[in-house]
């Protein structure tokens, strides 16, 4: 299983699109508030160079927005 952290804020609708396909494909992962966690902000603005939700680290692999065929890709989903 592979690890997985979501950077989001509850007020982002990419955001929750993300988190829901990864339930849908029994994927756990790690949320991260943003919006009310400064260490994970910081960490998030660290791994992707930006401030925009979400942001998926996926085994250090770093994906910016909910791009559904990278994410699924990464995880050896079909998209």
């Amino acid at each position: 299983m592979k690890s997985v952290t979501v950077y989001s804020t509850p007020t982002c609708p990419y955001c929750h699109q993300l988190k829901e396909y990864l339930k849908e494909n029994n994927v756990s992962f790690e949320d991260k508030d943003v919006a009310t966690d400064a260490a994970a902000r910081d960490e998030m603005v660290q791994k992707s160079g930006q401030l925009g939700v979400p942001v998926s680290d996926i085994d250090g692999e770093i994906v910016v927005g909910f791009d559904r065929e990278k994410v699924s890709e990464l995880l050896g989903l079909n998209a």
